[in-house]
Parts: C-alpha cells; structure tokens; sequence
C-alpha cells in the first residue's frame, strides 16, 4: 500500500537539493559574451588549394549563463567552414551559426563575417631542382669548386600558378668556413614560397669542392710572332715582344716562362698593307689569360 511517509528523509533530501539547484541557476542570469575564435576548413576537395591570405579567426557572439561564460577559453569554441563542392575562382562562402562548436549549454548568436571571401585554384605537382645554400668563405688560398646535391631534385605541390613561378627548393645554408678540401653535409630541403610544399619531407646530402684558388703571372717579353702570311709577302710587327698575363692554379703556372706560351697575330688572307691586328694566345688546359700588353700591334705586309 502507498505510504506518501515512506522514505521521508531522501525526499526530504531530494526536495532541498532541487531548490537549491534553482536557486544556483536562477541566480546565474544569461549573459553574452563576444569571443575571437579560431577557423578551420573542412572538405576542401583534392584538386583544389585555398590561395592569398585566408582568414584563421572569426569574431563570434555567445549566450549562456555567466559563470560558464566566465570560464569559457577560446580553444573551447571553434568555427568550422564546409567546402564540400567548392569550385577554382573567387568564391563567397556563408558561415551560419550552427557551423560553430561551443560547449554544451552555451549557444552562439552571430558570426562575424557571416560570409567569406576565398580564392581558390587548382592544385599541381612539379619537379624542381635542389640549390643548395653556401655560408662563410672557404680557408685563405681556397675557392669553392662544384656544388652538387643528392638527389638533385624533389618533387612540390602547390596552386599551379606558384608553381609556375617557382625557380627551385632550397636547402640549409651549408657552411664552407676555414674549409681546406672537398666534404659533404646532411642538410634539410625546402621551399621559399610558404603555398608550396614538398611532396614528402625530404633531407639532401650536399657535396661542395675546395680547391685551391687560382694565381695570376705574369710573362713579360713574349714575343710576338706572324702566322698564316700569304706565299711571296713579308711583314713586320711592332713592338715585337708583349706582356701576357696568366691566371691558374699556383703548381700549374709557377714554371711557365716568356718562352713557354706562344703570342700570335693571324694574316691568313691579308694583303699587302698596314693593319692594326689583335695579339692572341693558344688556348691551353692548364691556364687562362688575364690580360695582354699591348693588346693590339701594328702590322706591315708587303
């Protein structure tokens, strides 16, 4: 039989806890608070990449008892933007307001931009060249030779159109400083331009050259002499001796004399007459010319 009596105390209990909850929640008034939130892109299709300078926040207007607002942080609440079907172009996108993820028991009033503008293009892959960065200045008597990377390319993503503009990825500067010989570094790649990335994360091994640097000597009194003179004609030349300047590596030219390189005028197929005519010096393997005085002589055939 039903006694309203039995278990009077729990109910007793149970009656002055719900008042005392009322009393709690209807002593805390609804409130609104205006919070900077974070904003994040969802479904954004495979052939497509958002370009410019997309926003990362929008400003939104929240509801909810006082005290919870209070303790709110903005990590809490967060905008979530939809572009399932998005097409390349400039493209306007609404954000409603039930697009926002707040706790439970705070609602959100108003987002602020209620639309947005966002540039979007299609997506490519291409394969470009590894430069590598050099730093500092090799040893004293030393100049750096043949940079090489391995591997010599990677492959980046990105909107098409950076794509087209991007010259080649880069590395870690590598330092050469007090260098003496040829060494190699272990070094991370990647790309100036912040809308294009690797297609993997990839590290380079660069190799760089030290050599020694090359000296100049100079020859003087090198003679000048007449090739290619046509059957039956003579000439002369003035002045008859020049000075040439060599520039090589040190072991390579410290034995070259006046007589070792040969100075030269070229006739072939001049006629009689007076010409002023350049000096030239054969090409060689073991060094390059830096300069010849005088450069140019006068020549007389008859």
């Amino acid at each position: 039989m039903y006694s309203p009596f039995r278990h009077i105390g729990l109910k007793v209990v149970a009656v002055a806890l719900a008042a005392l909850l009322w009393l709690i929640v209807a002593g805390d008034h609804l409130v609104e608070r205006s919070m900077r939130v974070p904003l994040e892109f969802r479904n954004i299709p495979n052939e497509l990449e958002i370009v410019g300078d997309p926003p990362t926040t929008v400003d939104v207007r929240l509801r909810g008892s006082s005290a919870q607002l209070a303790r709110l942080e903005p990590t809490e609440v967060v905008a979530v933007l939809d572009l399932t079907g998005a097409r390349p172009g400039s493209r306007m996108f609404h954000l409603r307001n039930d697009e926002v993820r707040a706790p439970y028991g705070v609602d959100v009033s108003q987002v602020v931009p209620g639309t947005l503008a966002l540039d979007l293009e299609k997506s490519g892959r291409r394969t470009v060249r590894v430069e590598p960065v050099l730093d500092g200045e090799p040893a004293p008597g030393f100049v750096v030779g043949k940079v090489t990377s391995d591997p010599p390319a990677v492959e980046v993503a990105g909107p098409e159109s950076r794509l087209k503009q991007l010259t080649g990825a880069t590395t870690e500067p590598v330092t050469v400083d007090g260098k003496r010989e040829k060494f190699s570094d272990q070094v991370t790649v990647g790309v100036t331009d912040s809308a294009v990335r690797l297609v993997q994360a990839q590290n380079a091994r660069v190799t760089v050259e030290i050599l020694p640097a090359p000296v100049e000597h100079e020859l003087a009194g090198v003679p000048v002499r007449m090739r290619n003179l046509g059957q039956g004609l003579s000439a002369s030349v003035q002045p008859t001796l020049t000075r040439v300047t060599v520039r090589g590596r040190r072991e390579a030219i410290n034995d070259l004399r006046a007589g070792s390189i040969e100075a030269f005028v070229d006739l072939a197929g001049l006629a009689p007459g007076r010409y002023n005519l350049r000096v030239q010096v054969d090409p060689s393997q073991t060094f390059g010319v830096s300069s010849i005085d005088p450069a140019v002589v006068d020549v007389i055939i008859k």
